[in-house]
């Protein structure tokens, strides 16, 4: 059998699964999940037939229109790519769908939330599917290479709300007998229980696939936006996104129609393990992007951009992550430059370029991770997550606009999008695509360089700018030990101190750190890019005093941005570090996304 994706057991000989019709109860005793899953397939097929599947108790497999039984095993867990369920379809009558009963309580994608961890008088529980996180939810070809439309039936408890990644269609009462097989009325059909329905028309990959359940309410923003939240969220959140419209009228001008109906925002609790998640028609936000001054709107920037680039043109594979996240990170960095100019991009693209040169040092052991286009057979993509993808993918589209100029590039952006939009692609389908559309370019830049070379090729830029450029000097300053002055930093927001602690010396003294605090108060700031920015530093130097402020924030926030750069300084800085950031995680696992316990424990395993 042909591989297709070297993250999943489907293979190229087999036909993918088009559609998947969920029914869903989840049980918020056990945190567990109970369902059955409806697969169609985009052909009949008779014999063997793989899926992938984590950690999760396969009841049943059955031929839905004869009910007969179809055989199947699951294989021994592979610690990256799960179980492979493996099913013998009938040879005298091939099938087109497969109907599939199933049960977990150990989800890597599905976090149950108690209410004191939940912040709320009631329970939470939400998913988050990539890379490859949605075969520990439901059976299926967990691959963005198979593009599935689907419906869904979620029972959850009457005194919570459901949304989705999808067009919500009824609120109602369970009716006998829909919860299948596997689901008895007598649990479906329970005192207290309710049924949220939702359809997704457009195709989507698997790792798109998104819900939420708790008490959640909403503000309308827009004609298409609305809001979601827990009660004591929402208004904040709804003015923080105020602009929303804005940006997505700006995203068409730049690309082309928005194709996915609705553009809402769902803000879940502290342990979200991400920044943003762009799931179609439903953006899941982490709460810290709220900033109180609309600067959270750069987050949904680049979730918006994703409904171009990402949603609509996919990687078909995670060897090809950048045309995901660097072509969405150069158009994240378009719709900014339109509404909120010129000097906010370049700071954007300067807080990017730094990280990526933070990036390539970290994999210095290891440089095939600095590849646009790693091998990754064997390589949980979690484990390898990084900047790379976003920094050095936008690196390189931007060199292609500066060479053959923005209108020749904005034109073949809108006809790339146009043409592919709705389908996975490789690396290789996008080069080729670029030389025929962009006739020469090959001989101007070295692709092959960009996209099989590591590091940083030399015709990378950094961004220029007369406030970036302001920055730096000041930076560069303070390891002489000049403050930048309260007149110099009056205008700053979030994103200028970011940038400026991100420039500063490692070899920063720990009295310099305490001094700067001292004036600025940074370790006490609301944004959490400047809070942790400092902290690292500061615990980097050797500052014990911010060890408690260290402990306060990763015991509150589950956002692994956060978390991987507070977790490794103190697993890096002295033995009592080490100590506290073990004691810390022991305490907080629970809190944290199933993802983001996979993280934590790589870092203290290597560190600590």
């Amino acid at each position: 059998m042909a591989p297709l994706d070297p993250h999943s057991y489907a293979d190229g000989e087999s036909p993918l699964t088009t559609h998947v019709a969920l029914t869903l109860y989840l049980d918020f005793a056990t945190c567990s999940l109970h369902g059955s899953a409806l697969l169609t397939l985009s052909a009949p097929h008779s014999g063997p037939l793989s899926l992938d599947t984590r950690s999760l108790t396969i009841h049943s497999a059955i031929d839905p229109t004869s009910l007969s039984p179809i055989p199947f095993s699951l294989s021994a867990p592979d610690p990256v790519l799960g179980s492979r369920l493996s099913l013998s379809l009938p040879s005298e009558t091939p099938l087109s769908s497969i109907l599939l009963s199933f049960s977990t309580s150990s989800s890597s994608a599905l976090h149950f939330l108690s209410p004191s961890q939940a912040a709320s008088p009631f329970p939470y529980a939400y998913t988050q599917c990539q890379s490859i996180h949605a075969r520990s939810l439901f059976p299926c070809h967990d691959t963005p290479a198979a593009r599935i439309r689907f419906s869904a039936l979620l029972n959850i408890p009457s005194s919570l709300s459901a949304v989705m990644a999808a067009r919500h269609h009824a609120r109602r009462d369970p009716i006998p007998s829909e919860g299948g097989l596997s689901l008895p009325d007598s649990l479906w059909c329970a005192p207290g229980r309710i049924v949220e329905q939702f359809f997704m028309e457009q195709p989507i990959p698997p790792y798109l696939f998104a819900f939420a359940v708790g008490h959640i309410v909403f503000r309308d923003i827009g004609p298409r936006t609305r809001v979601y939240a827990g009660p004591d969220v929402v208004g904040e959140a709804a003015r923080e996104f105020a602009g929303t419209e804005e940006m997505i009228r700006a995203g068409e001008k730049l690309f082309g129609p928005y194709d996915w109906e609705r553009f809402d925002l769902l803000v879940l609790p502290m342990s979200f393990p991400y920044g943003g998640m762009e799931n179609p028609r439903m953006v899941f936000l982490t709460p810290t992007v709220i900033k109180g001054d609309a600067a959270g709107a750069q987050v949904v920037a680049h979730e918006l951009a994703h409904s171009w680039t990402g949603n609509l043109i996919t990687n078909k594979t995670n060897e090809d992550f950048w045309l995901n996240e660097g072509f969405t990170t150069y158009a994240e960095r378009r719709i900014v430059e339109v509404v909120q100019g010129e000097e906010r991009a370049a700071l954007n693209m300067g807080i990017g370029w730094r990280g990526l040169n933070r990036t390539v040092e970290r994999f210095r052991d290891n440089m095939e991770f600095t590849k646009l286009k790693p091998c990754m057979q064997g390589v949980d993509p979690d484990d390898v997550y990084s900047e790379i993808p976003y920094e050095k993918g936008f690196q390189f589209l931007w060199l292609i606009e500066r060479q053959v100029g923005r209108p020749v590039f904005d034109e073949f952006t809108k006809k790339y999008i146009s043409t592919f939009k709705f389908q996975s692609i490789d690396t290789e389908t996008f080069i080729d695509f670029l030389k025929a559309n962009v006739p020469g370019i090959e001989n101007q830049i070295d692709l092959r360089l960009w996209v099989e070379g590591t590091g940083i090729p030399p015709d990378a830029m950094e961004p220029v700018s007369a406030v970036y450029n302001k920055i730096k000097t000041l930076a560069s300053e303070f390891k002489n030990g000049q403050m930048p002055g309260e007149d110099e930093v009056a205008q700053w927001n979030g994103q200028e101190w970011e940038l400026y602690l991100e420039n500063l010396s490692a070899n920063v003294d720990p009295s310099q750190a305490l001094a700067l605090d001292a004036r600025y108060r940074l370790s006490e700031s609301r944004d959490w890019e400047v809070k942790v920015a400092f902290l690292e530093l500061a615990i980097s130097t050797g500052c014990k005093e911010y060890y408690a402020e260290a402990e306060r924030s990763l015991k509150q926030v589950g956002r692994m941005k956060y978390l991987r750069p507070l977790y490794t300084a103190l697993a890096k800085c002295s033995e009592e570090g080490k100590m506290l950031a073990c004691r810390i995680y022991a305490e907080s696992r629970n809190c944290y996304h199933p993802i983001a316990q996979g993280v934590v424990e790589s870092i203290l395993s290597k560190h600590a």
